[in-house]
């Protein structure tokens, strides 16, 4: 008998695999809705993928119109942000509670400003999603679920842990009933130049067809 060799799987079939497991071993993910997907900027396409699936689906960012809600919110925020390669959505337990919490924090520490940035208004709609992205932040309220952005999928990892750490400090401090206070403006400003400055050579990247490269530092 002939044996045949399996053929060899895409590289980035493992890598959403990577993604997966990193986000699932730290338990964020906890939402009906959560999914993991990672952009292929030389296919102009996409790997998705629920957080129990076997192996993600490869569509085309602007491909048809698909009746996979979470699908079409991952498609719409790769088509709204070019910087970003990278999403996970229902992610984290305490960044469930957001939608109970207004749908958004304020700045309170340091790395949550540099790579999360401000957290816009919640979006419950596709009116609101575009403005929402605008603002280039990596941690959302959309459709009622939070959304976490990365510019590489080492990137987004990080910022999903980030950004679970974040709501749970903000949702124990409202717990009290006490105000909870953001950084000053200034400290707020300069951290976000520093992600905007980070996403436009992303964005450079990936019109090159190039994944972005890992931010250094702070």
């Amino acid at each position: 008998m002939t044996s045949h060799a399996s053929s060899p799987q895409p590289p980035e079939i493992a890598a959403w695999a990577q993604t997966r497991d990193r986000l699932r071993a730290h338990g964020l993910f906890n939402g009906p809705g959560s999914a993991v997907s990672l952009r292929v900027p030389a296919t102009h396409a996409l790997w998705f993928g629920r957080a129990d699936d076997a192996a993600p689906l490869c569509i085309a960012i602007d491909g048809g119109v698909f009746q996979d809600e979470e699908l079409r919110l991952h498609q719409a925020i790769y088509q709204h942000r070019t910087d970003v390669c990278a999403i996970a959505s229902g992610v984290g337990r305490y960044g469930q509670h957001l939608t109970e919490w207004g749908g958004r924090m304020p700045g309170i520490f340091d790395e949550q400003v540099r790579h999360l940035g401000a957290m816009p208004f919640p979006a419950v709609n596709d009116a609101l999603l575009q403005a929402a992205l605008s603002h280039g932040t990596n941690a959302l309220c959309l459709y009622g679920q939070p959304v976490v952005l990365g510019m590489t999928a080492e990137r987004l990892v990080l910022n999903a842990e980030l950004f679970e750490k974040c709501a749970k400090a903000f949702g124990l401090a409202t717990a009290t009933g006490r105000s909870v206070k953001a950084l000053p403006w200034l400290v707020r400003w300069v951290a976000n130049r520093r992600l905007f400055k980070d996403q436009q050579k992303a964005i450079g990247r990936v019109r090159q067809g190039l994944l972005p490269q890992e931010s250094a530092g702070y």
